[in-house]
């Protein structure tokens, strides 16, 4: 066992359950090492890569490892793909478990688990890696469901930071009628109203239900041409998120190109602040993800200085 060094703060993932989980684990964590209450930052990926890093120490759950977080006295606890080696931060990366899953075994090693703890890292573990032929699915989709349903910081303060008190939660039967009901009719809806992005790219609106698995259920089904589908959500502040999907590990390209990140079949990104209404975003995206061609050879870049300069002079 590694020495843990003593985090200035502690920072995860806004965006789902494993961020969650991962986060509140990691302030257990913190409180049984070195008996400090370390503070707890929730972030989307853009907001991440734009806040500055002026710690000395941190531990970082559920983001990828990059070459600015590679600090001494840094803990980076993650699943997401990178090529960055770790050199002077500790490291933490397993592809095929969940970052909440990587935190747990993290605490297991120190003395803390619980029956219930158990059960939800589990259930956690299967939503986040879409492990839709483990007999849990459908149960661990609505666990996660909540922290889509009603936000991270919302839930943390429902339940007071007690990860225990979300097994078997009220809210639960919520996410279950949601499921039962809406689900089908999002479906039938979402799929007649799938809107070109590019030739390769499709936007599944939705009005109703759960859209990660009415997503999912389109590219499995093959009932869209588009090999990427995107969502969109807009949260309280007026942030845009686009959610990417999959199935052969395009998504995470298109992502890429949107200054955002994840898994190959899903990831998600956030789009610039000056982009607020659903058409604004689709607008945006059509631009990003259909560049004018570049004009190649001498002659054409000559082309493009003399209407630079025509252009100056009008």
């Amino acid at each position: 066992m590694f020495s843990l060094p003593k985090p200035e703060v502690i920072i995860t993932h806004e965006s789902d359950l494993d961020g969650l989980i991962s986060g509140l684990l990691l302030k257990r964590l913190a409180k049984k090492v070195f008996n400090a209450d370390v503070p707890l930052e929730a972030y989307h990926n853009h907001n991440w890569r734009q806040r500055s890093l002026n710690e000395r120490s941190a531990w970082i759950a559920d983001m990828t490892f990059e070459t600015r977080v590679d600090r001494s006295d840094w803990v980076v606890i993650d699943h997401h793909t990178t090529e960055v080696p770790a050199k002077k931060a500790i490291l933490i990366h397993d592809l095929n478990k969940s970052a909440g899953l990587l935190c747990y075994e993290l605490c297991q090693q120190h003395g803390l688990s619980s029956p219930k703890l158990d059960r939800l890292v589990q259930l956690s573990n299967v939503a986040d890696l879409f492990l839709d032929k483990d007999p849990d699915f459908t149960i661990a989709n609505d666990y996660a469901n909540l922290v889509k349903t009603y936000q991270f910081w919302n839930l943390h303060e429902l339940i007071q930071g007690d990860l225990e008190r979300l097994i078997d939660h009220p809210l639960l039967a919520v996410m279950e009628v949601k499921r039962r009901i809406e689900n089908p009719l999002g479906h039938a809806w979402s799929k007649a109203n799938i809107t070109e992005l590019s030739p390769t790219i499709g936007f599944v609106d939705s009005v109703i239900g759960n859209l990660n698995l009415i997503v999912h259920q389109l590219l499995e089904e093959k009932e869209t041409a588009y090999p990427v589908l995107i969502t969109l959500f807009r949260k309280g502040n007026g942030t845009m998120i686009a959610s990417l999907r999959s199935r052969n590990g395009e998504a995470i390209k298109v992502a890429e190109k949107l200054q955002g990140g994840g898994h190959a079949n899903a990831c998600g990104a956030t789009l610039p602040r000056s982009v607020q209404q659903i058409p604004e975003a689709i607008q945006y995206l059509r631009q990003i993800l259909n560049p004018p061609p570049v004009k190649d050879g001498r002659l054409n870049n000559l082309e493009s200085l003399f209407e630079g300069i025509n252009a100056a002079k009008s």
